[in-house]
């Protein structure tokens, strides 16, 4: 897709972003001036070709002073030294990183600015008050599918503010359905674009074996919408049907109800929780892993499962939210309906009693489907496409 080059700033309030952002950042590099901003002045490992903006940092008061006076001196508004000391004396770190933005939002003079959380949308209400700058808003699983609905100080918030937003980017249809609900509108720009992979970066492992006992597998922050009490009462299950089993919670040390769960079920032989581990270590355990399981309560489209699938590690997931735009049951992994148990445990066993040959279609299928919907390619035309669209219909 070629069009103008733009200036993009994508702000999620932090450098360390997610790896959907950084992979997004990186393939928006090739063609257009992408700026990230944070409120943290650390990265051990910055992305090529982005320009990182430091705001100002709470972890260093130093350094905080420093970012507030050196930008007031290098864009020559001398006038506002004194103000500017008069709120460091007085600890308003708020209003300083306040006035970092809009300095930096005035010397960049962005086509558009991309927000990726709802906590962030506050620094930018006058940007959307004003309308003076197109911002973009993404859209994910918890945030919209479930956090809204649950808190209603959330959803008054919403609706105050998605009004004056140019446009919004959905992680998947399911999505776009629930942002209808906290806000609707026959202008409304709504695009459905999904993660992509570097399919380099995520090689499909030609030498998979289904492991005795069965290596089950999941990945990810220890929150109860990732449901991972179910994937234990699953477990209890199996356990209960002699079949043997090792299963693996990436993301899952330290959790209390977890761990009492295990005891309490009697699972401590069986299962892990394992602390957060880097990128590499989690493409191996894939390679080790036999199924990886995505218990979810809601999702937008998880990550991990197109990670899995790009491998060739198959995927037995609920049926929730944008789960089944990913993956079509029986063709390129499995399903239960969302909080079955049973089912899901069902699908466990019956997956240990495949032969390798249909497993292997299995994990081909899965493969094609990301090759063909979830390219890093196709994610950044996707979302060029959304910055021009937006830009076109102000």
């Amino acid at each position: 897709m070629m069009s103008a080059p733009l200036k993009i700033i994508i702000f999620d309030g932090s450098f360390k972003m997610t790896a959907f952002l950084n992979r997004l950042a990186a393939g928006l590099t090739k063609r257009h001036e992408v700026y990230v901003m944070g409120f943290n002045e650390t990265l051990e490992q910055p992305v090529p070709g982005i320009r990182y903006i430091p705001l100002g940092s709470n972890q260093n008061k130093r350094r905080f002073v420093s970012t507030a006076l050196g930008n007031l001196i290098k864009t020559g508004r001398f006038a506002s030294i004194v103000p500017t000391i008069y709120q460091m004396a007085k600890g308003n770190k708020t209003a300083l990183q306040s006035q970092n933005l809009k300095i930096a939002l005035e010397t960049i003079k962005p086509d558009v600015i991309h927000l990726q959380w709802t906590s962030v949308i506050p620094p930018f209400e006058d940007v959307l008050q004003t309308g003076s700058i197109p911002v973009i808003f993404s859209q994910r699983g918890f945030h919209i599918n479930v956090k809204p609905f649950v808190y209603p100080e959330n959803m008054a918030y919403l609706r105050q503010w998605y009004p004056k937003f140019a446009g919004f980017h959905s992680v998947a249809h399911s999505v776009v359905r629930n942002s209808a609900k906290i806000w609707d509108s026959p202008d409304k720009i709504d695009e459905v674009v999904y993660t992509g992979l570097d399919l380099e970066a995520w090689k499909f492992n030609e030498n998979y074996k289904k492991s005795t006992p069965l290596k089950l597998l999941s990945v990810g922050r220890t929150h109860w919408i990732k449901g991972y009490d179910y994937a234990l009462r699953c477990c209890r299950l199996l356990k209960d049907k002699n079949i043997p089993f090792t299963y693996d919670i990436i993301g899952g040390a330290g959790e209390e109800e977890l761990q009492f769960l295990r005891f309490d079920m009697e699972l401590e032989k069986e299962v892990r929780l394992l602390g957060k581990v880097t990128l590499p270590e989690v493409q191996r355990s894939m390679r080790e892993a036999s199924l990886l399981l995505v218990p979810s309560l809601g999702e937008g489209l998880p990550n991990v499962a197109v990670e899995a699938m790009a491998v060739g590690l198959p995927v037995a997931a609920f049926a929730v939210d944008g789960i089944p735009e990913l993956i079509d049951h029986g063709k390129e992994g499995w399903l239960a309906p969302p909080q079955d148990v049973e089912t899901l445990a069902a699908l466990v066993e019956d997956f240990n009693n495949l032969s390798d040959t249909e497993i292997e279609v299995i994990r081909r299928n899965g493969r094609e489907k990301v090759a063909t919907q979830f390219t890093e390619a196709q994610m950044v035309e996707g979302m060029e496409r959304l910055y021009h669209n937006v830009l076109q219909n102000p």
